[in-house]
């Protein structure tokens, strides 16, 4: 069926004197995490906080770093997360998805505001 993709505009909400970039990542709710790559965490200049051990499509394990805070914006929509460095591509997974009220459109490969939420992200709070 494809790729869904989403293109987001990355930022560290702590350094106003360095630019936000748009990004293309792929989205997977299968994956829990953003993840990005070293020269993003370098760019912006991210504090690693600590380690997280992930499991790979393979199903080995890998201990990566986690860095944050990184504000995430998709359209009218922003979350404040942290992010798994490692690769070279961008990965949106479960976690920034939900705070920001995503839904991925597998027919059309493309990740789109939730439609009964189209003003402001809505979410459980139970």
């Amino acid at each position: 069926m494809g790729h869904s993709t989403a293109i987001l505009t990355l930022k560290n909400p702590r350094r106003d004197d360095i630019n936000p970039v748009s990004v293309e990542a792929l989205a997977d709710t299968g994956s829990i995490y953003l993840a990005i790559p070293d020269h993003i965490r370098l760019q912006f200049d991210l504090d690693e906080h600590s380690q997280k051990e992930i499991t790979l499509a393979d199903d080995t394990k890998k201990m990566v770093p986690y860095v944050g805070p990184i504000e995430t914006r998709f359209g009218n929509r922003v979350a404040f997360v942290g992010a798994i460095v490692m690769g070279d591509e961008f990965l949106l997974g479960a976690i920034p998805m939900e705070d920001m009220d995503l839904v991925v459109v597998p027919n059309q490969r493309r990740v789109v505001v939730n439609p009964l939420n189209p003003n402001y992200a809505a979410g459980k709070a139970k």
